[in-house]
């Protein structure tokens, strides 16, 4: 790939601007076998908690007509296993990697950012701040501008990695959360997570989920994910990397020309496990043919 995809995210530079998104992919490795995961932008790992965690009950997953619903419940094999075992498979596969994390506590993610902040081939961190915090009332972090703040620069104090922070679209005001992760230290911003939904077996006459409600991703959330980097963009001056929704090249130069200065796939890795690179290949392409770079088409859609 040429120097026309190349993206800097403040202290992160990426060879292209496709990432793909934490809890869609594994851990990266999974797909070494029929995918060169090294030429990806980045993989975001599925996110860590400092101990395993199994997970929701049964069904986890299921489709809709323009995406799909999870409540998969982070499952994970918690920090210890990820260090000793995933990481250095990760630097041997040579892979550009995002280690989205998770806790309950500002303490627990302190801890978790300290540990990886002593670990070689990590080449940020993505604090997903779409959990309850446990001393709060189980309000989650993401909500307010102040709790996000407080959590961001409490990991900031602790580490040097890159550090983004993954925004929830169920924020009263995403653009105060956007405001304080940056005033706390963030270098970046992901958004949006996932939106809460439910599906209904009209047959059984009960939800689809085990746990009822999941998170939608998918085509149908792709609207609101472009809406929110464009109004965020205005709001921060530190990069966005944008997702929700990207199955194709439109969608995700949609996201680039909105704001966002790289995008994360995720709920179309499950039909085509490989489409990131065919994305940035695609894009390649399309920017040769107009002289242009990924640089030039951040932002491009915003005016008056």
């Amino acid at each position: 790939m040429s120097e026309r995809l190349r993206t800097s995210l403040g202290p992160l530079t990426l060879a292209n601007p496709f990432v793909n998104a934490s809890g869609t992919y594994g851990y990266g490795v999974e797909y070494a076998s029929f995918v060169d995961v090294a030429r990806l932008g980045g993989v975001s790992v599925k996110g860590i908690s400092l101990l395993p965690r199994p997970g929701n009950s049964p069904p986890r997953t299921c489709e809709t007509s323009a995406g799909m619903l999870n409540s998969i419940g982070l499952a994970n094999i918690g920090i210890d296993v990820f260090l000793a075992e995933t990481l250095p498979q990760l630097r041997e596969l040579g892979v550009t990697v995002i280690v989205n994390t998770f806790a309950t506590s500002i303490e627990d993610f302190v801890e978790l950012a300290a540990r990886f902040d002593n670990e070689t081939g990590i080449a940020a961190l993505e604090l997903n701040i779409s959990c309850p915090n446990v001393h709060a009332g189980g309000m989650h972090f993401g909500v307010s501008g102040a709790a996000a703040a407080e959590v961001t620069g409490a990991v900031r104090a602790v580490t040097d990695l890159p550090l983004m922070v993954k925004l929830s679209p169920e924020a009263g005001d995403i653009g105060e959360v956007a405001r304080g992760v940056e005033s706390a230290g963030a270098d970046m911003i992901s958004m949006i997570n996932t939106i809460r939904g439910m599906v209904i077996d009209v047959d059984r006459r009960r939800p689809m989920l085990g746990q009822k409600m999941g998170g939608m991703s998918g085509p149908a959330i792709k609207p609101l994910g472009v809406r929110m980097v464009y109004e965020v963009f205005q709001q921060v001056s530190i990069p966005i990397i944008g997702m929700g929704g990207i199955a194709s090249l439109r969608d995700a130069l949609e996201y680039l020309m909105a704001g966002a200065t790289a995008v994360q796939v995720g709920t179309a890795n499950y039909s085509e496990p490989g489409i990131s690179l065919r994305l940035a290949d695609e894009l390649e392409a399309w920017c040769s043919e107009r002289d242009l770079t990924v640089t030039d088409l951040v932002g491009c859609a915003q005016g008056d």
